[in-house]
């Protein structure tokens, strides 16, 4: 066996910079219906590095979240996980040993497992899939992607999912840069803005949850405005009564910026070990001119600078530059602050019960 499990409770996990594998998101999942199970997952590290010895080792945390889609049956999820991330050519059969050496541990009725990998698209570093200008065009159709995956499986039984649940693509930016060059690697309209916005007198500040009223407005606005699926505000006091308050484990800043006492846009700035993740945002349509969304996120690049943090995770835009695709705003907005875009695998499935597999991806399909 490649790779050996054993329970381990949540709130025992090491810090990570991966916020859906730390105990505040299995917190934070547990309120929305999920059952958070813990494991110390280890691995021969051949799979890692093709040169090591293969009686070497190495352990990782890993988060698994039960769901079930009615009383009688359930699905595992393993969001932004396993960390470890193993040579291209060991990414199925990994997947594979990790799905029949867990399986012990889940319900019984549990008809398949979900990785949402935040591993490196195989085929972007490939360059057949970028187009001239240097954009990526997405990986190939999913029947071809399954092959690749599934080559030097025992079952062929991986599958890409219908669904991603979370980002699969971002933009990352390296926080090691003084704030003068962070400033240089932004767009010249991005950088205008950040400081327009500062000198016109845009204040952005960090509140606590009393002013979470405040927060939901500007996100129920935003939503509705985007046709966006609308959380309540409880679940947004949920992620802030659920953060570790510590550098070892998860802290939340809820950022708003506002002029004269009007809040304009506002941010949750989550850091986790040397990451800062731009989780959610919101804004009003209002005074768009003055580009308060733009100071928002500079200052959130600042703290999370301050704090110690090594990179920043802007959390999700569209994979190029493509104009019909539903987060080109989104992306432009975020390419402007200079970071390096990357491109996760998403979700792959690995099914226990192949009928009732089926039945739910047509479930799915049709949502």
């Amino acid at each position: 066996m490649i790779c050996k499990l054993e329970k381990k409770d949540i709130e025992e996990f090491k810090t990570t910079n991966i916020l859906p594998q730390t105990p505040f998101w299995g917190r934070v999942k547990r309120n929305q219906g999920f059952i958070p199970k813990g494991f110390e997952l280890t691995i021969s590290k051949d799979l890692l590095v093709g040169t090591a010895n293969s009686l070497e080792k190495k352990g990782d945390d890993l988060l698994v979240l039960i769901k079930y889609v009615d009383n009688n049956t359930c699905f595992a999820y393993v969001p932004y996980g396993p960390k470890l991330e193993p040579t291209f050519e060991n990414q199925g059969l990994f997947l594979e040993q990790l799905s029949e050496s867990i399986k012990s541990f889940l319900p019984s009725n549990c008809i398949f497992i979900r990785f949402d990998l935040i591993w490196e698209n195989q085929w972007a570093t490939e360059e057949e899939y970028f187009d001239s200008t240097g954009n990526w065009i997405g990986p190939p159709p999913n029947h071809t992607q399954e092959y690749r995956i599934n080559f030097n499986t025992v079952n062929w039984n991986l599958h890409k999912s219908i669904v991603d649940y979370l980002p699969k693509n971002t933009f990352f930016l390296d926080l090691t840069l003084t704030e003068k060059d962070l400033l240089s690697n932004m767009r010249y309209n991005t950088r205008y803005n950040v400081r327009k916005a500062n000198k016109i007198g845009i204040k952005v500040r960090e509140y606590g949850i009393e002013h979470i009223e405040e927060w939901y407005k500007l996100y129920h606005e935003t939503a509705i405005r985007h046709n966006m699926s609308i959380q309540n505000q409880e679940y947004f006091s949920t992620i802030m009564k659920n953060q570790d308050n510590s550098k070892k484990g998860v802290s939340i800043k809820m950022l708003m910026a506002d002029i004269d006492g009007e809040f304009l846009s506002s941010m949750f700035l989550v850091l986790t070990k040397k990451r800062g993740t731009y989780l959610y945002g919101a804004s009003t349509s209002c005074k768009n001119d003055l580009m308060a969304s733009y100071a928002l996120q500079w200052e959130s690049i600042r703290i999370s600078k301050e704090w110690g943090c090594t990179e920043y995770d802007m959390f999700g835009s569209a994979p190029n530059l493509n104009q019909a695709h539903p987060l080109h705003g989104v992306h432009v907005y975020k390419k402007g602050f200079g970071g390096n875009l990357y491109h996760g695998m998403g979700c792959w499935d690995y099914p226990y019960n192949q009928k009732l597999y089926e039945l739910f991806r047509i479930q799915e399909v049709k949502k």
